[in-house]
C-alpha cells in the first residue's frame, strides 16, 4: 500500500509541476525577467526538487494544522479591516483572494503558504495595525503576486527550510536553502511591482516596504533619498556577501529598483500616463539585473 501512495504522489508532483512550469514560462506582464529565467532553473536543482516535495508532505501532514492552530479566520466580520484590504488587493491584481487567517506568531508578517491548489494568506495582526489601509493593501498584494506567479510551492519551502530543517534530509537542505534565496532575492522585485500597481502610490507603496522590512511603527518618517544614498555601501565591500544569504535584498536596492519601473513605459500606461519616451519594461529589467547583483 505504501509503495501506491508514493506513486500516486509522485505523479501529483509531476502534474503539479507541469502547471508550474507553465505558469512560469507565462508569468505576469509586469514580471521580473531575471526572476521567471532563473524560475525556470529551480526544477533541474535536484536539491530544490527535493525540498518541494519534502515541504508538500511537511505541509500536507503537519505543518498547516500546526500554523493555523492559533490563527483565526479571516472575514467581513471579523477582521474586517484585512479583509477588506486582501479584497482590494485581489481586485487590483485580478488574482483570487485565499482564505485568510490572522495570526498571533511574531515570526510571520505577512504570508503566503501551502500549494499551488491551496495557498493560505497569513497576516501578523500586530503587524497589520502599523500600517495605514493603503499600506495594507500594498503589503498584501505583494503577497498574491507570489500566488500570481506560481512561487507558492518555492516560497512554503524557503520558510520551512528554514524553520523546520529537521525535517529534510540533511544534504539537501543547504544548497537547496542557498539556491531558492537566490530566486527569492529576484522574486521580491517582481512582487514589490505587484504592490505599487495594487495601490498606484509610490510613496506609500516604499512606506510598507519599510516598515515591513524593518518594522517601523505607523507614522514613522522614511525617507527614500536617505536611503537611495546608502546603496553605494551596499555594493561595495565584503559585506554585500551577506546579501548571499538573504531572501531580500537589501531595502535601499529594492526602493530604486521600484523606482526605476514606476518610470517604465508599462506603469506609465498601466497608470492611465502618456508612456511616449520612458523605458520599457526589458530596459528597466537590465538596470534591475545590474542593481541587484550581489558581485
Amino acid at each position: 500500500m505504501s509503495v501506491g501512495v508514493e506513486f500516486d504522489f509522485a505523479r501529483w508532483i509531476a502534474a503539479r509541476r507541469g502547471a508550474m512550469e507553465q505558469q512560469a514560462r507565462e508569468g505576469a506582464a509586469y514580471a521580473f525577467t531575471g526572476e521567471r529565467r532563473f524560475r525556470r532553473t529551480l526544477n533541474a536543482a535536484r536539491p530544490v526538487t527535493m525540498a518541494l516535495e519534502a515541504t508538500t508532505r511537511l505541509w500536507r501532514d503537519v505543518a498547516r494544522t500546526e500554523l493555523l492552530g492559533t490563527a483565526v479566520k479571516v472575514t467581513d466580520q471579523q477582521y474586517p479591516r484585512v479583509f477588506e484590504a486582501a479584497k482590494v488587493a485581489g481586485n487590483a491584481l485580478r488574482v483570487r483572494v485565499p482564505v485568510i487567517f490572522a495570526a498571533p506568531s511574531s515570526s510571520l508578517k505577512v504570508k503566503v503558504l501551502g500549494t499551488e491548489d491551496a495557498p493560505h494568506l497569513i497576516v501578523n495582526l500586530e503587524l497589520a495595525e502599523k500600517l495605514d489601509d493603503t499600506e495594507l493593501v500594498a503589503a498584501i498584494a505583494h503577497e498574491l503576486a507570489h500566488i500570481q506567479n506560481g512561487h507558492i510551492l518555492y516560497t512554503t519551502a524557503l520558510h520551512y527550510l528554514n524553520t523546520s530543517a529537521a525535517f529534510f534530509v540533511r544534504w539537501v537542505i543547504q544548497p537547496a536553502i542557498m539556491t531558492l534565496q537566490a530566486w527569492s532575492r529576484r522574486a521580491e522585485i517582481t512582487c514589490d511591482r505587484a504592490s505599487l500597481l495594487a495601490v498606484r502610490d509610490l510613496d506609500k507603496t516604499l512606506h510598507s516596504i519599510v516598515r515591513l522590512e524593518l518594522g517601523l511603527d505607523k507614522g514613522s518618517a522614511f525617507n527614500a533619498e536617505e536611503y537611495l544614498r546608502a546603496l553605494p555601501d551596499v555594493k561595495k565591500g565584503i559585506g554585500r556577501y551577506a546579501e548571499l544569504f538573504r531572501s531580500h535584498p537589501y531595502v535601499p536596492k529594492r526602493v530604486q529598483a521600484l523606482r526605476l519601473f514606476a518610470g517604465s513605459a508599462l506603469y506609465a500606461h498601466v497608470s492611465g500616463e502618456d508612456p511616449t519616451g520612458k523605458p520599457t519594461l526589458a530596459d528597466v529589467d537590465k538596470q534591475v539585473s545590474e542593481l541587484i547583483s550581489v558581485f
